[in-house]
């Protein structure tokens, strides 16, 4: 049938060639106008998976939780942290069309009037007595925010050294902290002093220097980065506003957005490095299998018009492509590649016999159609069987390159021998096989025995290491830790309140969300869980007599009757001049500490006095916005009020209960979250109390579940398939077994490999499992269907040298994946050049001593 189809496309070549230029053309066309994308990679698993519709379940409720973009804002100071975050989300909110929510629950009102109230009562102690004893140092300031009060104040600490009232080494922290911010300003560099640090005493902490600001987006999926323009305005904002590391902060995106749209830069970076690459390894690979330009001229508009219209037909069918379907691309150039050689290394075998093209054409059709058809089909049905898995982007991807290899296969015999036929390509001088091959050939048939045994052991050995083989599910670790959003999620996550790595349960209302907080609580694996009512503080009372007392010592201090008007130059001038005095007076001639502290800040304030107004601005940034910060921060933190539910912000109230009235429990896990063991354990424990639950590590856990479920079943059912086909097509059980075992051979080859080499399987490179089995069934199948033929010698043969170049091709186009910068399609490159090594390797030096001795039987 096939040797009749290609002498008709033969006989009636220019209509063929032009009835399948036109479908190309009108398929590129249709595509054009129709290519869409679904980046969304939520849609990638089915939605009719019990652990997908809880998660829907828990973003109905919370929809302002989906698709966040995490603003991470870093300061030198907790007031320039404050001062960034408080500036940059009011620019945020000025884009209601672009970030129709913008959050940052840490800048509220009430965490700044109640924080006091959410630290233990002994810290509360503390914090009030410390601020109790800053009085007669905030006094001056807060009645002189400015250059000038801060000179004036210091003056006056210094006179009541002078007066016996102080001593100067008390005021050494403060006054070599003041130095070390001087000796930026005066030397041209940026400079922020942290009050807070000379007011407590202690090295600010993360948490007081770390600000986050949650932004949902509007987002476009029909781009590979649907939140590009989003991020990009964020950025922007930032900038206008100069927060950059100069000026004391850092401002970095992370969060589902962030996180996605860099992985498609990493994935597109180095694209057309590799690109060119490929298409350079596969010219030189087909010219090397054919040695013509007409017949690699043949072969390459046979395989785009089989991709333009395998496209045109999934859009069609699909309406979107997801990022993993889209690899059908690769797929069918690596298959429709191997079926053009297959059969135009037969036709020029073919045509150094008889020397007629057309005869020759029909020849190598009547040689390959019966393995090129089952090739075809068994490659077809390894994907088709993709088709019924939960997994929609791997079941999606299936039905296109399974559709892909039947129309590659039909091209091969209608479009492929037409356009030779018309292209005239020059006979062949030489035998098309590998003459020198023929000592390699006899040394398979005489050492078959010892061969066979030796595969049996490899597949033993294989055997026993396929239980060490690896998943890793985290698809964290397919993200380049070079990226901005990556390299903050794992900054974020070594801090367990702000690890991502949480679960969520909704209970039907606040008093089942408490007690299922408790129960969740006991449990050994949990460090602690939040709900509404964590937000009301523990031992209130007590906390508020003791801020309240501070409050009445302090009200006077913090809130003057009167406060001075801002200075002139010429006072900050004099009043710098009067320090630099007081200060070197004070110092006098020892050589304690804090003489050594005064003398310093002296000569600084001097050069400061000669240095000009640009160094005295940048002086004043360092030293008054901060000032001016902590003074109302302090105002606020000592005006707490008793605090109930009704008290809670309506925006921290719609974090933990929905419009239904349903609540949020947030769990936490004990021990390090980062930990694959950890979390795993962590997220057993709670579902065995909360089977509901939803949240990263249950989505990590799952959808690995589901994607090996999901290559378990395809990869059962495509083998069912083979044998099927297999048996219909050669109906003989011998023969369908030799051409299965090689195929198992090589896969427990590959898998051993990554076990030695510590490759685990992940998201990316299994990807790579259907083209090791479309490739290594299509190898067999020609070696075998050659061998009922009554071949032999087969690597001197003509179909060796097709192999060969056909994995050569595949290896060395798609090896250039390894040369990503994204881990996973790096890994993907790399488990691919281990299967074709393997599977070229199993084809050459095991299939042959295989079936000569089946031959022997």
């Amino acid at each position: 049938a096939f040797e009749l189809l290609v002498r008709i496309c033969c006989r009636h070549a220019r209509a063929v060639v032009l009835a399948s230029i036109l479908a190309a053309m009108g398929a590129g066309f249709y595509v054009s106008k129709n290519f869409e994308m679904d980046s969304n990679a939520e849609d990638l698993i089915s939605a009719e998976v019990p652990w997908r519709q809880y998660q829907a379940e828990f973003d109905r409720a919370f929809p302002q939780r989906n698709n966040l973009t995490v603003v991470v804002i870093d300061g030198v100071t907790p007031e320039r942290t404050q001062q960034a975050a408080a500036a940059l989300e009011k620019a945020l909110a000025g884009q209601p069309k672009q970030f129709p929510i913008v959050r940052d629950i840490q800048g509220d009102a009430f965490f700044a009037k109640n924080g006091l109230l959410f630290l233990p009562a002994e810290d509360v102690r503390k914090a009030t007595q410390q601020i109790i004893g800053a009085q007669p140092f905030l006094a001056p300031l807060a009645a002189d925010p400015s250059m000038r009060g801060i000179m004036d104040s210091l003056s006056t600490a210094l006179l009541g050294v002078e007066n016996g009232q102080g001593d100067l080494e008390q005021l050494s922290p403060a006054l070599t902290a003041l130095s070390e911010t001087l000796e930026k300003t005066v030397s041209g560099h940026p400079a922020f002093l942290s009050w807070q640090k000379l007011i407590t005493g202690q090295a600010p902490g993360l948490r007081e220097t770390r600000r986050i600001i949650e932004v949902q987006a509007v987002l476009d999926y029909t781009k590979l980065a649907p939140g590009a323009a989003s991020n990009d305005l964020i950025r922007r904002l930032a900038a206008d506003l100069h927060l950059n590391p100069d000026e004391g902060v850092s401002v970095r995106l992370t969060g589902p957005v962030p996180l996605a749209d860099e992985e498609f830069a990493t994935l597109v970076d180095r694209a057309g490095l590799m690109a060119g690459l490929m298409m350079s390894a596969i010219l030189l690979t087909l010219w090397v299998a054919v040695r013509s330009v007409k017949i690699i001229a043949a072969i390459l508009l046979t395989l785009f018009a089989g991709l333009a219209i395998t496209t045109a037909l999934a859009i069609a069918a699909l309406g979107t492509f997801n990022v993993i379907s889209v690899a059908f691309i690769p797929l069918f150039v690596g298959i429709g590649v191997d079926f053009g050689i297959q059969y135009t290394v037969r036709y020029r075998a073919e045509r150094h016999a008889s020397g007629d093209l057309e005869e020759a054409l029909a020849r190598a059709g009547k040689s390959m159609g019966p393995s090129l058809a089952l090739a075809a089909l068994a490659t077809a049905a390894c994907f088709f069987s993709l088709v019924p898995t939960d997994y929609s982007g791997l079941a999606e991807l299936g039905l296109i390159a399974g559709s892909g290899m039947i129309i590659a296969f039909f091209l091969s015999g209608t479009m492929l021998p037409a356009l030779l036929k018309l292209m005239k390509p020059k006979g062949e001088q030489t035998e098309v096989g590998i003459a020198r091959f023929a000592l390699v050939d006899a040394f398979l048939y005489r050492h078959r025995r010892g061969i066979l045994i030796s595969a049996g052991v490899a597949a033993t050995i294989g055997l026993a290491l396929l239980p060490l083989l690896k998943f890793d599910a985290n698809p964290l670790h397919l993200r380049s830790p070079r990226t901005e959003s990556m390299a903050t999620v794992l900054d974020l996550a070594k801090d367990p309140d702000t690890s991502p790595n949480t679960i969520d349960v909704l209970a039907p209302s606040r008093a089942e969300a408490d007690a299922l907080a408790r129960r969740l609580s006991a449990l050994s694996e949990v460090d602690k869980t939040l709900t509404l009512a964590s937000f009301i503080p523990d031992d209130q009372p007590e906390k508020l007599a003791l801020i309240s007392d501070a409050a009445q010592l302090m009200d006077t201090t913090l809130n003057p009757f009167e406060v001075k008007p801002p200075p002139s130059k010429a006072e900050t001038m004099a009043s710098i001049a009067a320090t630099k005095n007081a200060l070197r007076k004070a110092a006098g001639g020892a050589s304690t500490p804090g003489a050594q502290a005064a003398l310093r800040l002296s000569l600084l304030l001097e050069r400061l006095e000669t240095a000009g107004d640009a160094t005295l601005e940048r002086t004043t940034a360092a030293l008054v916005p901060g000032l001016v910060t902590v003074l109302d921060q302090l105002r606020f933190a000592l005006s707490a009020q008793p605090v109930d539910l009704a008290a809670l912000p309506r925006d921290l109230q719609r974090e933990w209960v929905s419009t239904n009235g349903r609540n949020r429990v947030q769990v936490f896990a004990r021990g390090d979250s980062n930990d694959d063991a950890t979390l795993e354990n962590f997220t057993n424990a709670v579902r065995t109390v909360a089977p509901e639950a939803t949240g990263t590590p249950i989505s990590t856990q799952e959808s690995g579940r589901t994607i090996v479920n999901a290559f378990i079943g395809a990869g059962a059912l495509s083998f069912l398939a083979m044998v099927v086909l297999l048996a219909i097509f050669l109906r003989n059980l011998r023969d369908v077994i030799l051409t299965l075992i090689p195929l198992l051979l090589i896969v427990l080859l590959t898998c051993a490999t990554c076990v030695v080499l510590n490759l685990p399987l992940n998201f990316a490179n299994i990807i790579v499992l259907p083209l090791l089995l479309g490739v290594g069934v299509a190898f067999n199948i020609y070696f075998v269907v050659a061998w009922r033929a009554g071949g032999h010698n087969f690597l001197q043969s003509s179909l060796a040298r097709a192999v060969i170049l056909s994995a050569a091709t595949t290896a060395t186009g798609f090896g250039t994946l390894w040369l990503s910068n994204h881990p996973g399609t790096a890994s993907m490159g790399e488990l691919l050049m281990i299967s074709l090594a393997w599977t070229l390797i199993t084809t050459l030096f095991f299939v042959p001593p295989l079936l000569e001795s089946a031959s022997s039987r």
